[in-house]
C-alpha cells in the first residue's frame, strides 16, 4: 500500500483508547468508573442548546464564512475585553471546529524539516503527535513536579536554537492541571525579546478553570508578542460542549491570510448553527459555569485527600483545569501497567502518565469530571488495587 511516509509519525490519544477499552469491559458486564476521558460531565446549558435549535428552525444551514460569522468573533471579542481588558479586533479571530484545529494549523504553519517546535512534556499528546507529523523536531519542556508542573522560564529559554520556530504553552495545562505562576511568564515574555523570529502557540482552552481565586494569565495580555502570538480558546471544556466541536483562535495580521486559506483548503466553515449557540454561551446566563466550576472544586479537594491519603501515592494539589496527575513510583509499577491493571482489575479507567510524553513516567492522570460518588469509590477500590499490590 502506497500510503505517505509521514502517516507513520502521526500519533493518537490514549484516552479514547481507554474509553474504548473500558468500553468493552462495561458490555462484558464489568461495572466501570471512567475517570480517564477529559470532558465535562455535565449537560451543554439549556439555553445554549435552544440557541443552536433556534438557529436551525430559522434557516442557518447554509456556509458561512471560513472565519466564522461576524457576529461569534464580535462576542469572542467582547468576552475577552470583558475578562482580559484586553482589545482585540474580530478580523484576528478565526472560528474553528474545535481547538485541536488551531494546534494544527500553527504547527502545519511553523513545523517543517529542519524546524524546532518546543513543547509542554508531560503535555497534550496531540502536541507532539503533529509535530512530528509536519516534518519538525520536538523538544520537550519538561513539566516537573518539584515545580508544581510549572514550566521554568529560564530552561525554555536556554532550549531556543536557531531552528526554533514555534513555542506550546499550555496554562491551565493538561495533564497535571498545573497553572504556571505571572512572574514566570513575565520573565519568559522578557526573555523572548531577544528571539524575535520565534512564535508562541498558547493553549488557553482551560482559561476558565482556575481555582483558589487564581486569576487565568492570558499571553494576550502582553502587547510585545502579540504580533506572533496565536492563542488557542474555545467552547468545549467551560461550557460542557466537547461534542459541540467549537474553538476559536487569535491569530496576528501575519498569520491571518494564512489560517484563513487552511481553513478554506480543510474544513470550509463551522457549521451555521453551532456557531450561534457559541454566541449564547458567551452572552447568556454564565451560572450554569460558575455550578460546574463548584463542583469541580469540592471534587478537586476530594480526590486531593483521598490519593494523598495513601501511602504509596503522592499527588501535588491541582491548581486548574479537572485533572490530577499523582505521583504512583512508589507502587512497583510503571504508569501504563499501573493503568492497564487498575481498569482490568478494579474497574477503573484512568490515563498513563507516558501518554503525555516521556516526562509523565511514574504518574498517572485522574479525570475528577466524574462525580463525588464515583470519585469516592474509585479512590475505594485504588486503595484494594494498593493492598492487593502490596500483599
Amino acid at each position: 500500500m502506497g500510503v505517505s511516509e509521514k502517516m507513520s509519525r502521526l500519533g493518537t490519544e490514549t484516552a479514547f483508547d481507554v474509553l474504548a477499552k473500558a468500553g468493552r469491559l462495561q458490555a462484558q458486564g464489568m461495572d466501570i468508573i471512567n475517570l480517564g476521558i477529559g470532558q465535562p460531565d455535565f449537560p451543554t446549558p439549556d439555553h445554549i442548546v435552544e440557541a443552536g435549535v433556534k438557529a436551525l428552525r430559522d434557516g442557518h444551514h447554509g456556509y458561512t464564512g471560513a472565519n466564522g460569522i461576524l457576529e461569534l468573533r464580535e462576542a469572542v471579542a467582547k468576552d475577552i475585553l470583558d475578562r482580559k481588558s484586553v482589545e482585540i479586533n474580530p478580523d484576528n479571530i478565526l472560528i474553528m471546529p474545535g481547538g485541536k484545529v488551531t494546534m494544527s494549523f500553527a504547527i502545519e504553519m511553523f513545523g517543517e524539516a529542519g524546524a524546532e517546535i518546543l513543547y509542554p512534556n508531560p503535555g497534550f499528546p496531540i502536541y507532539e503527535s503533529m509535530i512530528r507529523y509536519s516534518g519538525a523536531k520536538p523538544v520537550p519542556i519538561p513539566l516537573l513536579e518539584k515545580n508544581k508542573f510549572s514550566f521554568d522560564a529560564d530552561e525554555v529559554l536556554s532550549l531556543i536554537t536557531d531552528k526554533t520556530r514555534l513555542i506550546i504553552l499550555n496554562s491551565p495545562a493538561n495533564p497535571t492541571g498545573g497553572v504556571v505562576p505571572k512572574e514566570e511568564i513575565d520573565k519568559l515574555v522578557k526573555g523572548l525579546q531577544a528571539f524575535p523570529d520565534v512564535y508562541i502557540l498558547s493553549d488557553e482552552i482551560y482559561s476558565r478553570m482556575t481555582y483558589d481565586g487564581l486569576e487565568h494569565v492570558s499571553l494576550l495580555s502582553y502587547p510585545e508578542i502579540r504580533d506572533r502570538l496565536i492563542v488557542l480558546d474555545g467552547w468545549s471544556k467551560t461550557y460542557a460542549m466537547t461534542g459541540w466541536r467549537l474553538g476559536w483562535g487569535y491569530w496576528p495580521d501575519a498569520l491571518v491570510p494564512l489560517a484563513n486559506r487552511l481553513c478554506v483548503n480543510y474544513h470550509s466553515c463551522v457549521n451555521a448553527p453551532t456557531q450561534y449557540a457559541g454566541i449564547a454561551a458567551l452572552e447568556g446566563d454564565q451560572t450554569p459555569v460558575d455550578e460546574m466550576m463548584t463542583a469541580f472544586d469540592a471534587r478537586r479537594h476530594l480526590i486531593y485527600e483521598r490519593l494523598n491519603a495513601l501511602k504509596s501515592i503522592s499527588c501535588v494539589m491541582p491548581k486548574g483545569a479537572f485533572y490530577a496527575f499523582p505521583n504512583i513510583s512508589k507502587t512497583g509499577l510503571d504508569s501504563r501497567t499501573f493503568q492497564n491493571r487498575f481498569l482490568e482489575e478494579e474497574g477503573v479507567a484512568t490515563i498513563a502518565g507516558t501518554s503525555f510524553g516521556e516526562y509523565g513516567e511514574g504518574y498517572v492522570r485522574f479525570s475528577y469530571a466524574n462525580s463525588i460518588e464515583n470519585i469516592s469509590l474509585a479512590m475505594s477500590r485504588l486503595e484494594t488495587f494498593l493492598n492487593k499490590i502490596k500483599g
